[in-house]
């Protein structure tokens, strides 16, 4: 199961993939680990041009599922315009399973199933982190089950 992480803050798109096989972790190098949208998604040429570059992203890594963490609204940290944009542009991709995780999810998710290396030791950048752990949540959540996530022993 390879899964694309996407952490959503303001016109860009942060990406970690994460793969899991066998109960085996494997966090894999991609060509582009963000995507920002130009114009701030006004532009029709600009939409287009990020929803085939991610497509594209997808179809080359073959990956099956993305994980958006899901933002506000409303309120103090609603997501931009901009944001939402990005979030239905992926959605609309061909084949790919779409999930919105909840803040509330990820954290229950981490408390319940913390992940078993230390961030600094993935080799990751810190940018990548939240989007780790969208992808992380997801596989998880996928493996055991939405209700009860606890790994079987």
């Amino acid at each position: 199961m390879r899964t694309l992480g996407v952490e959503i803050t303001g016109s860009e798109a942060l990406l970690c993939l994460l793969s899991k096989e066998e109960d085996v972790f494997d966090i894999r190098d991609i060509r582009q680990t963000r995507f920002t949208l130009g114009n701030i998604g006004q532009d029709t040429d600009a939409m287009r041009k990020f929803h085939f570059d991610f497509a594209k992203l997808v179809e080359d890594y073959k990956i099956d599922s993305i994980a958006i963490r899901q933002r506000a609204h409303k309120g103090k940290f609603a997501g931009s315009a901009a944001g939402f944009k990005m979030e239905a542009a992926l959605q609309l991709i061909d084949g790919t399973d779409v999930k919105l995780l909840s803040s509330t999810e990820v954290k229950e998710q981490l408390k319940r199933n913390p992940v078993p290396v230390d961030f600094a030791d993935t080799g990751l950048k810190k940018y990548q982190e939240q989007a780790f752990h969208n992808a992380y949540v997801f596989i998880m959540r996928k493996t055991y089950g939405h209700e009860d996530a606890e790994p079987a022993e």
